[in-house]
């Protein structure tokens, strides 16, 4: 399994992180992607990059969240490095409606710059859109050509909704939402398009079922993707295969560049 979204370089990972990776590949998963969130977090996703190599694998972005007045200083940031060295994706960068509407055109207006940026390096977007999905889409769609890649990660969305995306060329990231019994996750999984899914938890964050509430692990993303089998009906051995393929395509990674 390729754990597409896990931010395990933060503070609820410090004192046990190499047990967590260890239950990780335990779990069967050969490798995680680390969206960054701001210019606070960069220096502890790179760390843990450093340290597991090939492993922990670091992107670039703004999130969403972390967008105020001063934003293009936290721009002028995640641009500093990306033209330092290589970086896999951009994000984690979006739009959020949950927390705080203050600076709604601030965030459209970092995604824009962000999505210029990829389209420029040819890399994907790993996309956050709470309680904005909608808009995301829509947004999405302006901007669309065809160097413009990405997921829109933790969906949470309609069929209707999954097609768009897919018709957009874009993946979506199912986490442990999908095992809340009151998501509506049980009736939209078994609609969706299967060559469009990729896995991830959003560690430390959204913890599946019967973990809800507590910490969440990449080891867990063996849950998300038993859930999933059992809503479509299928084996998981198979859903394993076609959403790894997924996630390196995503990523542009050739599946025998993965560990063993």
């Amino acid at each position: 399994m390729i754990e597409t979204h896990a931010h395990v370089y933060l503070e609820q990972f410090k004192d046990d992180l190499a047990d967590t990776l260890e239950r990780s590949q335990i779990a069967g998963v050969k490798r995680i992607y680390m969206p960054n969130i701001d210019h606070t977090s960069i220096d502890a996703m790179m760390e843990v990059e450093a340290v597991y190599p090939d492993y922990c694998i670091a992107t670039m972005g703004l999130h969403p969240c972390s967008v105020k007045k001063d934003f293009e200083k936290e721009l002028y940031e995640v641009e500093s490095w990306l033209n330092k060295r290589e970086f896999v994706a951009i994000g984690e960068m979006g739009t959020d409606l949950y927390w705080d509407k203050t600076f709604i055109d601030q965030q459209v207006e970092a995604f824009k710059i962000q999505v210029d940026w990829a389209k420029g390096l040819e890399k994907p977007i790993i996309i956050h859109c709470r309680e904005s999905l909608e808009m995301t889409i829509k947004l999405v769609e302006e901007l669309k050509d065809d160097r413009l890649t990405g997921v829109f990660h933790c969906f949470g969305g309609t069929p209707e909704q999954a097609k768009r995306i897919k018709e957009l060329g874009f993946f979506i990231g199912l986490g442990g939402v999908t095992t809340f019994k009151n998501s509506g996750m049980d009736k939209v999984i078994p609609e969706l398009d299967l060559d469009h899914v990729v896995l991830e938890t959003d560690s430390p964050y959204l913890s599946p079922v019967p973990h809800r509430g507590k910490r969440n692990e990449p080891a867990y993303i063996a849950l998300v993707a038993q859930r999933i089998a059992d809503l479509r009906e299928m084996g998981l051995s198979e859903l394993i295969e076609i959403t790894t393929r997924n996630a390196n395509k995503l990523f542009k990674v050739k599946a025998d560049d993965l560990n063993d």
